[in-house]
């Protein structure tokens, strides 16, 4: 739940990021790749097991949305030598993003009432409620240490074992303690084409992408970003008064962590083979365009339905 950047912000090296380079995730194309796609019908294929018809049908649709863009962004990759010269890249990245004014973050730390909230609850609730499922099958992709690395992060996502602390438990708190369903496929029903995008790309990623850095490279920039990203959550959980908060307070301390891993996991699939940086940079790209475009169409949505607007699109607790 990552959210988006302004577009068109000027360019630097902040932190390293090469000079020239854009800094801001393209999260208009990648808002028109989900509008120009079934992204309902993508969702269900990826969770089924395809006939030779489905198979077909899923590649159309992978090349409609996502082979475009990452092709794009793999062909645009600046010039990164080597793992230090990515690091470096990532962690200007980051900062430049982190730095630059979002409207659509203020308006849900400062302004979002516990309706608008539940919107954008809503329109993530399809990943939070199955959260990290999906990316199990990147390990297996993946050279014995640079998996394992990988698998730290995911028994963390799991819980280590306890179903209490599992992220898509302390997701279900969430929406229970503001009185919304806990049927996922209420959500599944009406989420906007970004949303399922969202939730699209990390199973594309970890099962379907040509090579294992395109998701090293975004899941790397996502455990970073979400340490400010989050943030506007915190404040606004933190004014609306949520007792059931720990999903959003979670992710700012635990995914630090999470970060350091995942540099583990570039870091030996580097010593093992050697790494593909364009293929690493376009992971960064293609996961911040689509999870800020996610964030960009939720947060529309709960301005849309106004400040007590909501209470239709959340459904009655289960």
């Amino acid at each position: 739940m990552t959210t988006s950047t302004a577009s068109g912000m000027p360019s630097g090296t902040p932190g390293g990021a090469p000079r020239g380079m854009p800094l801001a995730p393209d999260t208009a194309m990648a808002r028109a790749r989900a509008a120009d796609s079934d992204q309902l019908r993508l969702y269900r294929l990826y969770r089924t097991v395809p006939t030779a018809v489905e198979y077909a049908e899923t590649l159309a649709l992978e090349e409609r949305w996502i082979g475009p863009m990452a092709a794009r962004f793999e062909a645009g990759a600046p010039d990164l030598p080597d793992r230090a010269a990515l690091l470096r890249a990532l962690r200007g990245r980051l900062a430049a993003e982190e730095a630059a004014e979002d409207e659509a973050a203020r308006f849900v730390a400062e302004e979002a009432s516990l309706e608008q909230l539940k919107v954008i609850a809503s329109e993530f609730a399809v990943d939070g409620l199955t959260e990290s499922e999906t990316l199990l099958p990147v390990v297996a992709r993946l050279p014995f240490a640079s998996g394992l690395a990988v698998f730290r992060v995911l028994i963390d996502e799991l819980g280590c074992g306890s179903e209490e602390k599992a992220h898509s438990r302390l997701y279900r708190d969430l929406l229970t303690g503001v009185g919304m369903t806990l049927d996922l496929e209420y959500y599944v029903r009406r989420a906007a084409p970004e949303s399922l995008a969202y939730v699209n790309l990390f199973h594309w990623l970890a099962s379907r992408a040509p090579e294992p850095e395109y998701f090293l490279g975004g899941y790397a920039y996502f455990e970073s970003s979400v340490l400010y990203a989050f943030q506007c959550y915190r404040r606004a959980a933190e004014r609306l008064g949520l007792s059931e908060h720990a999903y959003y307070t979670e992710h700012l301390y635990i995914d630090g962590y999470h970060s350091r891993q995942m540099r583990a996991a570039l870091k030996s699939l580097d010593t093992e083979r050697g790494l593909d940086t364009a293929k690493v940079w376009a992971g960064v790209e293609l996961t911040g365009a689509v999870a800020g475009a996610a964030f960009e169409a939720a947060v529309e949505r709960a301005r849309a339905a106004g400040p007590s607007g909501a209470a239709q699109a959340t459904g009655a607790p289960s």
